[in-house]
């Protein structure tokens, strides 16, 4: 079996706002073909933490990052879905225009060579988006969307997959075919991914750990085991007494 190396180590990692600490002495690290989740309470600093792996946002500490063998990566390449896209909903950008944007630099009213139309399809067909390839995008469904923007952040083929509660404009079947291609991807590249959520039943389903964030790493776990953790019972006010529906 693979030995499975290190993707991303975080050290002592502090992001201040003014003189507001957001987050203080952060470490962690995560493996390729893991789905690291992280989870807490709004305005813990979940959000803020992919903004630093982003380098959006100014941070000391370290923030390390590895291929498969092991080796340092100084350049990486990150790929990125965000909670929602704000956009003007009548713009007559489609979403190939959208995706052939992410590969050339040639305006996009001056149309799409054969290469890159089927490198488009060939992107959108890995998340099940093909079919969508001439909407325009601001006709799509919330989970539509969200399988073009993941197509958008899989090419080119990242080293680390960030996601900010990408499911929460998406009905419950989306949801389930969201998930189910990001654990496709993850199985057969490699690719590391780290998920913030605010749905902890999520969590458990897709996961493979979590990280606990009080704007440090209050606790980390393997994700089938989040429902026996006392402290995050404590963080989210929940009883045992009120059965297991949350983690469902």
């Amino acid at each position: 079996m693979k030995e499975c190396h290190c993707s991303i180590k975080v050290k002592n990692l502090k992001v201040k706002h003014g003189r507001n600490i957001i987050l203080s002495d952060v470490t962690f690290s995560a493996n390729h073909g893991e789905t690291l989740a992280l989870i807490g309470r709004n305005g813990a600093g979940k959000t803020t933490l992919l903004k630093a792996i982003l380098n959006s946002v100014d941070y000391s500490g370290t923030i390390e990052f590895f291929n498969s063998e092991g080796e340092y990566i100084s350049s990486p390449k990150i790929g990125y879905v965000p909670q929602r896209l704000s956009f003007d909903r009548n713009t007559p950008i489609t979403v190939i225009d959208f995706i052939c944007a992410n590969y050339s630099s040639i305006p996009v009213w001056l149309g799409h060579g054969k290469k890159c139309r089927e490198k488009a399809y060939n992107t959108l067909k890995k998340v099940g988006a093909e079919n969508h390839i001439e909407k325009p995008i601001g006709k799509l469904s919330g989970g539509e969307l969200q399988r073009v923007l993941l197509a958008f952040a899989l090419e080119p083929r990242p080293d680390i997959l960030l996601l900010d509660e990408p499911v929460s404009a998406v009905d419950r079947k989306g949801i389930s075919i969201f998930y189910s291609i990001i654990n496709s991807m993850r199985k057969e590249f490699h690719m590391p991914v780290i998920l913030v959520s605010h749905d902890l039943g999520h969590v458990v389903k897709y996961a493979t750990s979590y990280a606990l964030i009080n704007h440090t790493v209050a606790e980390t776990g393997k994700a089938s085991e989040l429902p026996k953790s006392q402290k995050v019972r404590e963080t989210f006010g929940l009883d045992v007494g009120r059965g297991e529906a949350i983690w469902e």
